[in-house]
């Protein structure tokens, strides 16, 4: 566990999570491990799972969907929602959560996010009470069974907040997530599902289509598969997932998966072309280019945590402020570490952010100012 964490324990005393599958076990553990004194209630559709999740000490209460129990605690002491389900069961909970009288704040943990706020605006009575999210972590092993309280360690868990969602609202669920280790990206939720087609939908059925590949060569002894280099392991463990959880995702996501599959064949051509006409000049220019991409990431997107910035910004009246400033952040890769305002007087107050060392800091400033927002920039040194 890294010391430095905190959960926001001034905020969120009372969190119930719904569905204690991989990630929402995940959530729970992390939660208790930080903080005992937070009640966490599980709900989950399998009773056993729920039984091993108040074993555990993940949870201080749980019950079936439809529980007496569950209800009371959302009545009665919920403060924060947090929907670990797949997107197409979220409607179902949010009609519940609101025949309930609940008022409080929910996010979820679904990968893709045009159905889930669909749903949302069409069921909630304030929309601004949903923040969607999304953790980019995951395992081979799918329920509770895989789930363990370092699964968000360094992982980027995506939110998605908007011009209503209150400044306070996102600042509490911020300060909740990266105390459970995750770096928080701020990402419209419009651009959500493009963006995550690229980096995780397309490439969890690039994996499964080389497990494919191989098994078509493989004899009935599948002699083949003890060949298998780390680059084949590396690159297709994740086709091991949850197929009927990967069959709901992509179909969630149909349009930007099909795109990207349609461009990834497109590239996988410009290969196939060279080989086919002897272009060794076009496959060596192909391979230096990917290379060259791949070889900068971890220079560019792995930070010296030991070199902090301050970005302060004056609030203004000015809707959507947080929401802006957060994804113009994200856009030019920087990791807010942590995020809150900083009242000065009654009638002023600034955005205080501190940015670890990744991402075009001067390219933020740019945005920044290019939007309007006056900014100031001061080096911050971790103290020990």
């Amino acid at each position: 566990m890294n010391a430095g964490l905190r959960v926001d324990t001034s905020r969120y005393k009372n969190i119930a999570v719904v569905g204690l599958g991989l990630i929402g076990a995940s959530c729970a553990a992390r939660i208790r491990q930080f903080d005992e004194s937070i009640r966490v209630f599980g709900v989950d559709t399998d009773e056993v799972t729920l039984v091993k999740a108040v074993q555990n000490g993940w949870v201080t209460g749980a019950s079936l969907p439809d529980g007496e129990a569950f209800e009371s605690f959302v009545r009665n002491e919920c403060e924060l929602v947090i929907l670990a389900t797949p997107a197409t069961a979220a409607r179902a909970y949010f009609e519940q959560l609101v025949s309930w009288g609940y008022s409080g704040i929910i996010t979820d943990t679904a990968s893709t996010k045009a159905r889930i706020c669909s749903d949302a605006a069409d069921v909630l009575p304030d929309i601004s009470r949903f923040i969607p999210g999304h953790p980019m972590a995951g395992s081979e092993v799918n329920g509770i069974e895989g789930a363990r309280v370092d699964l968000f360690e360094g992982a980027h868990w995506i939110v998605c907040p908007n011009e209503d969602t209150p400044a306070d609202d996102y600042l509490a669920l911020h300060e909740l997530l990266t105390g459970m280790g995750a770096r928080v990206i701020s990402l419209p939720r419009e651009d959500h599902d493009r963006a995550i087609a690229i980096v995780s939908h397309v490439p969890h059925f690039v994996a499964s289509s080389l497990v494919e590949l191989a098994a078509n060569h493989a004899d009935d002894q599948k002699a083949l598969f003890r060949l298998c280099a780390g680059g084949f392991k590396d690159s297709t463990r994740i086709a091991a997932g949850s197929p009927e959880l990967w069959a709901g995702i992509a179909f969630d996501n149909k349009k930007a998966l099909h795109d990207g599959l349609v461009e990834m064949s497109q590239i996988i051509a410009r290969f196939i072309a060279a080989l086919e006409h002897d272009d060794r000049a076009e496959l060596t220019a192909l391979l230096d280019h990917s290379a060259k991409i791949r070889r900068s990431i971890p220079k560019k997107w792995l930070p010296d945590s030991e070199n902090l910035l301050e970005v302060r910004i004056p609030m203004e009246n000015r809707k959507g402020m947080v929401a802006e400033v957060t994804t113009i952040a994200s856009k030019v890769g920087c990791n807010i570490q942590s995020i809150e305002i900083d009242h000065l007087t009654s009638s002023a107050a600034v955005l205080d952010m501190i940015l670890t060392d990744e991402g075009d800091i001067g390219r933020l400033s740019i945005e920044l100012l290019n939007a309007g927002f006056r900014v100031s920039l001061l080096p911050l040194s971790v103290k020990e």
